[in-house]
Formats: C-alpha cells, sequence, structure tokens
C-alpha cells in the first residue's frame, strides 16, 4: 500500500534525478519544496550509508547548486538533509565538477548533489545525485525516493496543502568548499600536459575564445581557467550568474542561444566561440567563421579527435543522428552505433560497450550531453570544450585550422522535428500502436525502406527519383508525445516525405500537433 507522502516524491522523479517546479507560475503549481529536498537527501545519505558500509560521521558528501535562485534555499535544505555526515557545501558550481567531487582526490566525496534543472525555465529545479560510479539509475532513484516518503511519513508532518514539512536548519559542521577550483586546476594540468607546448603554463597563449555562459553556473570557465592558461577571453558573454535567464535560453540546441554565441564571436573575430547550458553538462562551440558545432557537426568534430588515436573505435550517439555523419564517421574509420534517445542511454551504452571488449571512446547526444571514457563517462560541456581547444593549440603548431577535420562532413538540405500529442490517459499504449501500425504502412508502401538495426521507434529511409532521405517516429522518454525527426537532401524534401505520410497520420484522431 502506498504512503501517504509517496506521491509527492515519486511524481518528482525524471528518469534517474528529481525535476520539478520550485516556483509557482500561472502554468505551474509547486511540486518541489525545500522539504521535499531535505527528506531526499536524508535518504541519500541512508543510501550512500548502505552502499560504502560506512558509518554516517563517516560518509564525506558535498552539494553545490546553478545559478536558479532557488538554488541557495535547497542546498541549505540538503545541507540539514546531511546531518551527522562530513558535508561539504560547494555553493556555485557546475554538475561536471559535482560528479569529478567523488573522483578528484582533494575531495574525494562518497556521494554528491547537483542541485538543478538543466535548462529548464527559471521557476524549476531539481537534483542529480553521484557516486564513484557515476550518476544514480533509474532503479535507485526511486529507492531513494521511496525512502524519502517514509522518512517524510514517519514525521507525520504536513502543510495545509498536504505536502510533508520538516524544520530546516542550518548544518553548522557543514563546510565550505571551494571545488570549483579543484575542478578548474585539474582541467588546467590536463591542458598544459597534453599541448606541452614551449610555454608550458601558457598552452593557449594566442587563441582568443569567447564563452558564452548563459548565465549560468559555468562563466569560470572564461576567467578561472581559460584566462590563466594565456587565452584571450575578451568579449565573452552572460558570464555572471542570473537564475532569471535574461538574455537567453541557457541551451546549446536552442537557436537564439547559438545565434548569441555565434554573434559574439563574429563581433570579437575569435578563434572559437564556447556556450554551456545553464548546469554546464552540454556545451557547443563556433568556429572563427561563424559555423555553428552542435548536434551532428559536433559529434562529427570530437570523433575526428578521437580517430587521430583510437581509429576502429566505437562512437555511440542517439538515434536521431543523421545519414551523412554516419558516412562521415565510416570515412574516418570510426564505427558508429546509433542507439536510443536520452544521454544515460547513450552513455550507459558505451560502457556496456567496453566491458564487452569493444573500444568505445565517446558517448554522446545530439543534444550536447558527451562523455569521454577517459574522463569517466560524465558529460561534461568543459571537457568537450578542452579536448577541441587542445586539439587547436596542436594544430596550431603544424599550420593547421580545425575545420580541416570535418572538412568532408555533408548536411542535409532540409531537416525538422515534428511532434505529435496523444490525447488520452492511455497514451503509452495508443503509441505503440501507431509505432506497429508504421511498420505496416512502410513495408507497404515499396518507395519506403525500413532501417535495421534500429532501437528505437521505427527509422524509414527514402531514396527514389523524387527525393531522398529519412524519418524517425518514436515515444517521447517522458511526455505523451510522438516526436518524428525528418531529414531530407534536396530542398522541399521535408514537405514531400509528409505529404506521403499525411494518409497514415489522417487515421489517427487522437494525434494532434
Amino acid at each position: 500500500m502506498a504512503s501517504s507522502s509517496e506521491m509527492y516524491f515519486t511524481r518528482l522523479q525524471n528518469g534517474n534525478d528529481v525535476r520539478g517546479a520550485a516556483i509557482e507560475t500561472e502554468d505551474e503549481k509547486i511540486t518541489l519544496t525545500p522539504s521535499l529536498a531535505k527528506y531526499i537527501a536524508q535518504a541519500f545519505v541512508s543510501y550512500l550509508a548502505q552502499k560504502t558500509g560506512k558509518e554516517l560521521s563517516a560518509l564525506r558528501i558535498g552539494a553545490g547548486h546553478d545559478s536558479r535562485i532557488t538554488g541557495p534555499a535547497f542546498l541549505k535544505a540538503c545541507m540539514a538533509g546531511f546531518a551527522g555526515t562530513k558535508a561539504f557545501d560547494c555553493g556555485l558550481v557546475s554538475t561536471p565538477a559535482m560528479f569529478q567531487s567523488t573522483i578528484l582526490p582533494e575531495s574525494d566525496f562518497d556521494g554528491a548533489v547537483m542541485i538543478t534543472a538543466s535548462h529548464l525555465p527559471f521557476n524549476r529545479n531539481g537534483l542529480k545525485f553521484f557516486t564513484k560510479e557515476g550518476g544514480l539509475e533509474k532503479p535507485q532513484m526511486s529507492a531513494v525516493l521511496a525512502e524519502a516518503a517514509k522518512m517524510a511519513d514517519a514525521d507525520g508532518n504536513t502543510d495545509e496543502a498536504g505536502f510533508p514539512v520538516c524544520d530546516i536548519t542550518d548544518n553548522s559542521a557543514a563546510e565550505s568548499f571551494d571545488l570549483v577550483s579543484i575542478y578548474c586546476t585539474h582541467m588546467m594540468d590536463l591542458i598544459k600536459k597534453e599541448v606541452n607546448a614551449d610555454d608550458y603554463d601558457h598552452p593557449l597563449s594566442g587563441l582568443h575564445v569567447i564563452v558564452d555562459a548563459g548565465n549560468g553556473a559555468a562563466g569560470f570557465f572564461a576567467g578561472r581557467l581559460l584566462k590563466p592558461l594565456g587565452a584571450d577571453v575578451s568579449g565573452s558573454v552572460y558570464l555572471e550568474p542570473d537564475g532569471t535567464f535574461p538574455n537567453h535560453v541557457p541551451n546549446p540546441e536552442n537557436k537564439t542561444a547559438m545565434e548569441a554565441v555565434r554573434s559574439a564571436t563574429l563581433d570579437a573575430g575569435a578563434d572559437l566561440g564556447v556556450i554551456f547550458d545553464c548546469d554546464g553538462d552540454r556545451g557547443a562551440v563556433v568556429f572563427s567563421d561563424g559555423t555553428e558545432v552542435n548536434r551532428n557537426t559536433l559529434i562529427a568534430l570530437l570523433s575526428a579527435i578521437i580517430a587521430k588515436e583510437y581509429p576502429g573505435s566505437t562512437v555511440v550517439t542517439d538515434s536521431v543522428t543523421s545519414d551523412e555523419l554516419s558516412d562521415f564517421l565510416a570515412g574516418i574509420g570510426i564505427r558508429h552505433l546509433r542507439f536510443k534517445r536520452g544521454y544515460k542511454n547513450v552513455i550507459n551504452k558505451g560502457i556496456e560497450l567496453n566491458e564487452n571488449g569493444e573500444e568505445c571512446r565517446l558517448a554522446i547526444e545530439t543534444s550536447g550531453h558527451g562523455a569521454f571514457k577517459e574522463n569517466y563517462f560524465s558529460d561534461d560541456g568543459a571537457y568537450i570544450s578542452v579536448r577541441i581547444l587542445i586539439e587547436m593549440a596542436r594544430l596550431r603548431k603544424e599550420g593547421k585550422d580545425i575545420r580541416s577535420l570535418i572538412a568532408d562532413l555533408s548536411y542535409p538540405a532540409e531537416d525538422a522535428e515534428i511532434r505529435f500529442k496523444i490525447a488520452g490517459e492511455d497514451f503509452k499504449d495508443y503509441a505503440a500502436q501507431v509505432l506497429k501500425d508504421m511498420e505496416a504502412f512502410a513495408k507497404a508502401d515499396a518507395r519506403f525502406h525500413i532501417v535495421t538495426p534500429n532501437y528505437e521507434g521505427i527509422r524509414v529511409s527514402f531514396d527514389d527519383e523524387e527525393v531522398k532521405g529519412w524519418f524517425l517516429l518514436r515515444m517521447s522518454l517522458h511526455d505523451p508525445v510522438l516526436p518524428m525527426n525528418i531529414e531530407a537532401k534536396e530542398k522541399g524534401g521535408v514537405q514531400v516525405i509528409m505529404d506521403r505520410l499525411s494518409p497514415f497520420f489522417a487515421k489517427y484522431d487522437r494525434l494532434s500537433r
């Protein structure tokens, strides 16, 4: 039987982390409160004690937050939940740094919590959890939330709305911890070693790099990491944390955000522009000529860097990558495994390949979540940028331009994503039936060719006299939506493909765009 508090915690689960509305708006009621966060932090402590076999007083646990305006309140709640442990307040920090806190010897935390909702609107917040093995998986997150509900039920205190409530007092034993400095030193040492410049301590001298942090948590990348290495970071924008995100959404997939860093890079005449999402676990770059390097282009660039040292290795991506990317990877001797959407799905597949003896150095989603084997498969926007900057510095010694690495990459003429909303409660069953029917529809038309292997939804290619391209129809990971990604090699091809599919979708009255 479900506990009285269970629904308040279970509805916060978003895969392997916690997400909720922390500020009420016209569209959303509050679902995540500091009291809930304290109980979840307490439950995480219990999980760590059981996992490590350590007494509470011996557990080292840290927490930090991004620039969201509710971050400090949730950090205080987590510190209260860590009472009885060796608790460390890491303040404003990036998600990758919080994961690295469990790895770096200077911190050596048994567990870490990052308070963030990534690129979501300002009123949202959430919690991500890490151990030395990486982020919690979905079943582990479910167990932590179930334990939090039990703790809340044991206290038995609720507010007028029925939310579990508890006292949140300052944890006087918690210590401030400058994790950003340790993380930056770690990254700087890596750059110095890999570039091995004549001026060893300033390997980025002569490089002009623009950083756009989107007023998130990764603004430190410019002044505390790049500048000490000799890089010119003048012209960088939106480095100051501001949880209202006044300039643009901190999201490398967002067109406005990419145009902002592109414009800043061109205006400054910089060699490279770098952009991060709010908590720093995703990134993208812009070349000096304004070329936006995100999604398929970013995957191609990072794969080309890897191919020099690990020819024949595998790169795992999500399901919506282009045919042109697959052709490019084959041309540079890299095996492409197109897997599922969801950065944890992609990363876990990369880890699995290595465990089974297949070399995988990079697992990356088109969203900009990119994880390298040598970096503990942590999705880290700063590390992505560091790998690119190292390669730029190396190529400069040879008189080469980094753009040459992807000169052979081609692009579709058009692309689009169409999201079909599904009405009704049984949307998962309905979506499964639509996908099954689409398979039959495609098999019955000689112009359609079902792509195999395929690990998510149904992917269909077109290759005839009128249009060449493909589409992927799949079920959303979390929402009652059937997203359909389409790419075409000819202008106007997306509309041709949609016209061919219109008779199919016309049969489903529960689907709407």
